[in-house]
């Protein structure tokens, strides 16, 4: 086998073992968020399919497999059929370059790679902030080619709200970078090995005056309403729109458009966990294992830390939509540009003028 045919051998594997990672991730997801809304509201959650409904998931995916599939008669055929696999598609390529663990690197017939991320790329917050926006264009495609004016409403929401949000997004990333000094998500967490960028340290343990508290409350807020989900789910009011965008969809279909709400819950949730809270990081410095003698396990503690802080934001989202009732339109666009954006602003502003008086040594 020719180092070329390695490589890529390799490279299909990790794609395939994240894809995997992911989907069950989604699949637990539509399990844990109607148990906790459950809980939180007093009820049972799923129950009947397995031990406490554990197996919900299986059984939602096989009637969605087996459902038929409508396509409304006037409906733009290729571009209905288009738009969910657009969407899900878009939702799962930004995870490449995500790390979900350490930094290092592994010996395999001589073919040197990093197990726990598959692109290393010194743009990959670029590189997520352009998929994010490709993003949109699946919701707009699909209340455009479903022929029905709920539909079309909410694709045209989606698109002004994905605009208006995508722009606080990358506002509230520029601080980080500014500390960091760099665009890479890998170089980004390692900047944070001794002190969290959300209290505002710096790669050299200088703290400055200021934190990057206020960009991250940006960026959660805005990561919600980029997602479509409660207090910000307008392109899918049920009480307005019925479901809007994907109103008219059924069957599988129906179920790129949910895996890729969820595959998007959890792709912001990875991009805050690594930016703000430290990525694979723990609070203290080092591992428990290093400390005990057990160096060559430290990075099954790394990948720990990442999935809780994950998972930490994945029900935050699940938090919010318990708590908080949905905004009305106009609400949501003002919000956007007269609250979060100068706030974003304002951040970026006292971070550069920081970083210019206090260069990093």
């Amino acid at each position: 086998m020719t180092e070329l045919s390695l490589r890529l051998a390799v490279s299909l594997a990790q794609i395939l073992t994240e894809m995997g990672i992911v989907m069950v991730t989604v699949a637990t997801m539509t399990y844990f968020e109607r148990k906790v809304l459950g809980w939180m509201q007093d009820r049972m959650g799923p129950m009947e399919v397995g031990p406490y409904g554990i197996l919900q998931p299986v059984a939602d995916g096989i009637k969605l497999f087996f459902k038929e599939d409508i396509v409304p008669a006037g409906a733009n055929k290729a571009m209905f059929a288009l738009a969910p696999m657009l969407t899900m598609v878009v939702s799962m390529i930004g995870f490449a370059v995500i790390p979900f663990g350490p930094n290092m690197t592994m010996d395999i017939f001589g073919l040197t790679i990093k197990p726990f991320v598959v692109a290393d790329i010194n743009i990959g917050i670029l590189y997520i902030l352009a998929i994010a926006s490709i993003g949109a264009y699946g919701i707009i495609l699909g209340g455009w080619a479903s022929n029905s004016k709920y539909s079309l409403l909410g694709g045209l929401r989606a698109a002004a709200q994905v605009i208006s949000y995508e722009l606080n997004v990358g506002l509230a990333i520029v601080g980080v970078l500014l500390l960091a000094g760099s665009l890479s998500l890998v170089e980004i967490t390692e900047a944070q090995a001794w002190h969290w960028f959300i209290w505002g340290a710096r790669p050299d343990g200088f703290f400055p005056i200021h934190t990057q508290i206020f960009a991250f409350v940006v960026f959660i807020i805005s990561a919600v309403a980029e997602t479509n989900r409660i207090p910000f789910d307008l392109p899918e009011a049920e009480s307005e729109l019925v479901a809007g965008f994907f109103t008219e969809y059924s069957g599988m279909r129906f179920a790129f458009f949910v895996s890729a709400e969820y595959a998007s819950m959890t792709l912001v949730s990875c991009v805050a966990a690594s930016l703000f809270l430290g990525g694979w990081n723990a609070p203290y410095p080092g591992t428990i294992f290093e400390y005990v003698g057990l160096e060559q396990l430290a990075w099954v503690e790394h990948i720990a830390w990442f999935a809780s802080k994950v998972y930490f934001f994945l029900f935050l989202f699940i938090w919010i939509r318990a708590t908080l009732p949905r905004l009305r339109y106009d609400q949501l666009m003002r919000f956007g540009w007269k609250v979060m954006l100068p706030i974003a602003l304002a951040n970026i502003i006292i971070t550069a003028i920081t970083v210019y008086f206090f260069p990093r040594g």
